[in-house]
């Protein structure tokens, strides 16, 4: 009885730079899996207190409430460029900079495309949900075609607002980014991949690398109107094809 009582509190151990607090996050939302992941990585490289994380405008604006790190918030998009003045102001932090599909890819795609251009040595997490989720549901350069959103009722009509952004094959252009991958958190074997992929960026930081940037696909059931069984499966059977999972670069 011991032996199993100790292994499953291995399994489900608590990282410590994760705050014991209720999350304001929705049921099935990927955003605490994803901070779980961060929190565990900081704990395995033993950096919790050089870290310094950029809180965007959007769902994960309180993130700082639940990974015990000290924070700076950020407007509307603009996430990159506070990060980029931290991360050289303050060269020996880990800087990270954690946002969603609409602070990265809308407001914020002339900071992303610059910061990653320059190779600024940070950290990026990129949270694809293809939706707006704080305020309210509204269509995202993410979301996907034929999608309802609040803004597109009819569902999304590439002809008029274009094709869905796939970011990591966009920043892949880029001659300065070393590590560009995507990853998911719709089920457990790739919710251990995104780990090693956060993780890696994170060390690519401590390295002194440069520029690091992690896609998670993600879930969003309140704004997709679904159970949260229904967002994972549909993460997998309609976003991954279109969002291919995997690495783009590794330098």
């Amino acid at each position: 009885m011991e032996s199993k009582s100790a292994d499953y509190r291995y399994i489900y151990e608590k990282p410590n730079t994760l705050n014991d607090v209720k999350t304001h996050y929705c049921p099935g939302c990927g955003h605490g899996i994803v901070h779980k992941l961060v929190a565990e990585s900081l704990d395995e490289l033993d950096v919790r207190e050089q870290t310094i994380l950029i809180a965007p405008v959007g769902c994960s604006v309180l993130a700082y409430n639940y990974i015990a790190v000290d924070g700076c918030e950020a407007a509307h998009g603009r996430a990159p460029a506070v990060a980029t003045g931290l991360k050289r102001v303050h060269p020996e932090k880990i800087v990270i900079s954690y946002q969603g599909d609409g602070d990265l890819l809308a407001i914020g795609t002339a900071e992303t495309i610059h910061t990653a251009n320059r190779g600024e040595n940070i950290t990026v997490i990129f949270v694809n949900n293809a939706i707006y989720g704080m305020t309210g549901g509204q269509m995202a350069p993410t979301t996907m075609e034929k999608q309802i959103t609040k803004t597109t009722p009819f569902g999304r009509d590439v002809s008029d607002v274009g094709y869905p952004i796939r970011a990591c094959e966009m920043i892949n252009t880029l001659e300065r980014p070393v590590f560009i991958e995507r990853t998911s958190v719709h089920d457990v074997k790739n919710i251990l991949k995104a780990k090693k992929a956060i993780k890696k960026a994170l060390e690519n930081q401590v390295s002194g690398k440069g520029y690091s940037f992690v896609e998670v696909l993600s879930m969003c059931p309140t704004n997709w109107g679904v159970t949260p069984q229904v967002a994972a499966d549909w993460v997998r059977d309609v976003m991954v094809p279109y969002y291919p999972l995997g690495n783009f670069r590794d330098r």
